[in-house]
C-alpha cells in the first residue's frame, strides 16, 4: 500500500511539472497587410469615367483601421510599388502640380505605411518624379537590388529592420525584430529608356537575395525575415543576359531564410506556401492590382521562458471591393478631389462619332486607327505601329474632355521613331498576330488565341497573351491568314500610298516608347534587332508624352471624326468574318 502511495505522488508531481512547463508557453500574434499595384486607385471615384468606384485605398483603409484596433503597433503596413501611375489624379500630381507634394507621397503618409517599394511604373514616371516622390515620403524605401553606378551601392534602402515591443504580451523582454527586404523585378530596361532610370541598374533577384539576406541574417539577427518583392510569381520575360522579369518563385525556392514574400507586379492573386532550400515553409502572397484586395499575414509567435520556440503564418487575400469608405480620409483629400475634378472634367474639343477598343481585336478600328493617324501626323513617318492600351475602352459621340485622353492613350509613354527595315516590319508584324490570332483549322474554330482560365486576369481578360502587345500597323496594306502556321501569316502588298513595299529598304516607324525599348519583345523577337542595337535605330524622341500631344491635336481640330481605314484584313474572310462575331459574343456579350 505505501508503495502504491508514493507512486501516485510521483505521478502527481510529474503532471504538476508539466502543467507548469506548458503554462510557460506563451502566443502572441503579428499582422502584416500589404497593398500593391495601385496605380491612382486612391479614392472611390473613376476619374477617367466619371462615376463610383469599388476597392481602392479609401476602403482598404477602413480595414486597415479596424485591425490596427484590434493589434495596435503589432500590425505592419506594407506597400508594393506601382503607385505613381494609373488613375488621372497621379498624372495630375506627376506632371501638372509637379510643385506641390505628390499626391501618393500624401496618401501613403495619410494612412501610416511602414514601408514603401519601388514598381517599374514608378520607374516609368523618370527620376525627377520619383526621386522627389520618395523624398517626400514618412517611411522607408526598398530596393536591394536597385543599383547605383557610381557607388555600386543600392540607390535606396535593401532593408529596414522593424522593432516592436511586445511585453507585457510575453515574457519577451527583447523587441521583436522583423526584417524587410524589398527588390524590384529587375527587366526595368526590356520596357524602359535609359534616361528614366539614369545611373542606375537592375541586379537579378536571386543574387541580390542571397547576398542581403545572408547579411541580415549575420549582422541583424532577426526574428523574422519578410520580402516584399515588385515581380510576379513566375514566367513574364527573360532577357538575353538571364534576368527573369518575374522570380518570386525563384527567390523563395533557391534562398534560404524568408518567412513569408509579399509580391505584386503580374495583377494576379496569389496565396501559396512554397518550400525553401532547407524543405521549410515560405508564404508567398499577392493582393493584385488597383485597391480590390489586400493581402494579410498572421504571424503566431510562441514563446517558451522568454525564447522564440515557434512561428507560424497564415496567408490571407481580403477582399475590400464592398467595404464601407473611410468617409474621413475622402473628406481629409476632397479639395484634391475637386481640383482633380475639375482638370479631367475641362472640355478639348468634340468626337462626331464613337469608338471602342473593342473593335481593335478584330481588324482595323477608329480608335487605332485615330491613333496611328495622330502618330504619323506629329512625327512624319512611313509607318506607325500601336496597339489597344485598353481592354475595353470606348469614346462616346460628343464633347470630349481631359478624362477621355485617359481611355484614348492610357500610359504615359513617349512617341519615338526608329529606322527599320521592311524585312524587320513583317517580322514584327508576324510576332505580334502569333501572339494575337489562332491558325485556324477549320470555320468553326476561334479566331483570336483565347484561353478560358486567363478570364480573371487583369492583364489578359480571356485572350492567351497580353493585348497590349497585339501591335498592328498603318502606312502599309496588308493581309493576315489565319490558315497559315505562325511566322507566315502576314503578307505585306503595298504602300498605302500606292508605292511598291520593299523588305530590303528602311523605313521611318513610329511607335510608343515602351515599344521602341524593347516592351513585349516584338522589336528584339519579333523584328530580330538585337536589344542593344535598338538606341543607335532611335531617330525621334518626343519631350513630352503621346496623350499630351494628342490633347493638343484635338483641341486644334476642335471636331474630330474618327475612322476606322481599311489596309488590313483577316483572310479567309468567309471563315474569319463569323469567327470573329462569335469571339466578339465571348469577349464582351453583346454589343
Amino acid at each position: 500500500m505505501k508503495t502504491k502511495w508514493i507512486g501516485r505522488i510521483v505521478m502527481a508531481l510529474v503532471a504538476c511539472c508539466l502543467s507548469l512547463v506548458t503554462s510557460s508557453a506563451q502566443t502572441v500574434e503579428l499582422k502584416i497587410i500589404e497593398t500593391s499595384d495601385i496605380h491612382g486607385y486612391f479614392f472611390p471615384y473613376d476619374f477617367v469615367n466619371g462615376r463610383p468606384l469599388n476597392g481602392t485605398l479609401a476602403r482598404a483603409n477602413t480595414y486597415i483601421k479596424q485591425q490596427r484596433q484590434q493589434y495596435g503597433d503589432r500590425l505592419l503596413l506594407l506597400d508594393n510599388g506601382d503607385i505613381l501611375q494609373g488613375q488621372p489624379c497621379t498624372y495630375w500630381s506627376n506632371y501638372v502640380m509637379r510643385d506641390e507634394e505628390n499626391l501618393a507621397a500624401q496618401v501613403i503618409n495619410y494612412m501610416g505605411y511602414d514601408v514603401e517599394a519601388v514598381g517599374n511604373h514608378d520607374v516609368e514616371t523618370g527620376h525627377k518624379v520619383y526621386d522627389k516622390w520618395m523624398s517626400e515620403l514618412n517611411c522607408p524605401v526598398l530596393g536591394a537590388n536597385i543599383i547605383d553606378r557610381e557607388t555600386r551601392l543600392p540607390y535606396v534602402r535593401p532593408y529596414v529592420i522593424i522593432e516592436r515591443n511586445l511585453s507585457p504580451l510575453t515574457s519577451h523582454h527583447s523587441p521583436l525584430k522583423i526584417a524587410i527586404l524589398g527588390m524590384i523585378t529587375p527587366t526595368i530596361g526590356a520596357w524602359l529608356n535609359e534616361s528614366l532610370w539614369q545611373g542606375l541598374e537592375f541586379e537579378d533577384m536571386v543574387v541580390s537575395a542571397r547576398r542581403w539576406v545572408k547579411y541580415i541574417q549575420q549582422v541583424e539577427q532577426p526574428d523574422l525575415i519578410i520580402g516584399l518583392f515588385h515581380s510576379g510569381l513566375n514566367g513574364g520575360i527573360t532577357m538575353e543576359d538571364g534576368l527573369e522579369e518575374d522570380a518570386t518563385q525563384l527567390v523563395a525556392q533557391q534562398v534560404d531564410g524568408f518567412d513569408a514574400i509579399f509580391f505584386g507586379h503580374d495583377h494576379q492573386v496569389h496565396n501559396d506556401m512554397l518550400k525553401g532550400p532547407s524543405g521549410h515553409d515560405v508564404l508567398c502572397i499577392d493582393p493584385s492590382c488597383f485597391g480590390r484586395n489586400v493581402a494579410e499575414a498572421t504571424v503566431t509567435l510562441t514563446y517558451d521562458n522568454g525564447l522564440l520556440v515557434d512561428k507560424r503564418i497564415k496567408g490571407n487575400i481580403v477582399d475590400i471591393r464592398n467595404l464601407e469608405i473611410d468617409e474621413e480620409m475622402v473628406a481629409h483629400f476632397q479639395p484634391t478631389i475637386d481640383r482633380i475634378k475639375s482638370f479631367v472634367g475641362r472640355r478639348i474639343g468634340t468626337f462626331a462619332n464613337g469608338c471602342s477598343t473593342q473593335d481593335a481585336y478584330f481588324g482595323n478600328s477608329a480608335f487605332i486607327d485615330f491613333i496611328h493617324k495622330m502618330q504619323l501626323q506629329l512625327t512624319g513617318a512611313d509607318i506607325s505601329l500601336n496597339a489597344p492600351l485598353s481592354f475595353n475602352a470606348s469614346i462616346d459621340k460628343g464633347p470630349v474632355t481631359v478624362a477621355d485622353m485617359f481611355k484614348l492613350y492610357r500610359y504615359e509613354n513617349q512617341l519615338y521613331v526608329l529606322n527599320m527595315t521592311g524585312h524587320e516590319i513583317r517580322g514584327h508584324l508576324e510576332m505580334s498576330y502569333d501572339l494575337w490570332v489562332n491558325t485556324m483549322q477549320s470555320p468553326d474554330d476561334h479566331l483570336l488565341l483565347l484561353n478560358d482560365a486567363s478570364t480573371g486576369d487583369q492583364q489578359r481578360m480571356g485572350f492567351k497573351n497580353l493585348t497590349f502587345n497585339f501591335d498592328s500597323a498603318s502606312g502599309i496594306d496588308y493581309e493576315v491568314d489565319v490558315t497559315k502556321p505562325n511566322g507566315q501569316k502576314v503578307s505585306i502588298l503595298r504602300m498605302s500610298n500606292g508605292e511598291p513595299f520593299d523588305e530590303n529598304k528602311t523605313y521611318k516607324v513610329v511607335m510608343n516608347s515602351y515599344r521602341a525599348n524593347g516592351g513585349g519583345d516584338l522589336i528584339v523577337h519579333g523584328a530580330g534587332i538585337p536589344r542593344d542595337s535598338l538606341q543607335s535605330r532611335i531617330i525621334y524622341q518626343s519631350e513630352l508624352d503621346l496623350r499630351h500631344y494628342l490633347m493638343e491635336e484635338i483641341e486644334r481640330m476642335g471636331t474630330v471624326r474618327p475612322k476606322a481605314g481599311r489596309n488590313w484584313k483577316f483572310v479567309p474572310e468567309n471563315w474569319t468574318k463569323p469567327a470573329a462575331k462569335r469571339d466578339r459574343q465571348l469577349l464582351f456579350g453583346s454589343r
